[in-house]
């Protein structure tokens, strides 16, 4: 049997930017997406902490180093600037496989996004 397992997740960044007139998606700091071990492109889960809201988008790769969180599209009606997200991969394992599986985390500073070394 498979099983939808968290694969990655960034942990309690904060919106830097929202993009209305986008095609859709979030823009993430490529420092963030290589520390999550997240790809360009990948379907990925946002909790927003201050509303509720949970939808899903695809990634794309932001400056490096910038700290930029934009949601675009019409996802970017779902959030502030300011609001604090959560976003989360996941993958899909094999139940044997589940006791061994470790999600990659990260969790960055709050108020730079940047990480915390």
């Amino acid at each position: 049997m498979w099983i939808h397992v968290v694969k990655s997740k960034i942990h309690n960044v904060h919106v830097t930017e929202s993009n209305l007139n986008y095609i859709g998606s979030i823009t993430i700091d490529e420092d963030l997406i290589d520390a999550a071990g997240i790809h360009e492109h990948e379907k990925v889960q946002i909790v927003n902490n201050n509303n509720g809201e949970r939808f899903e988008t695809y990634v794309i790769p932001g400056e490096r180093g910038s700290g930029v969180i934009c949601l675009n599209g019409a996802a970017a009606r779902k959030v502030a600037v300011g609001d604090v997200v959560i976003i989360i991969a996941y993958g899909i394992i094999d139940e044997k496989e589940a006791s061994q599986h470790k999600p990659k985390v990260i969790f960055p500073d709050t108020l730079t996004n940047q990480l915390v070394r």
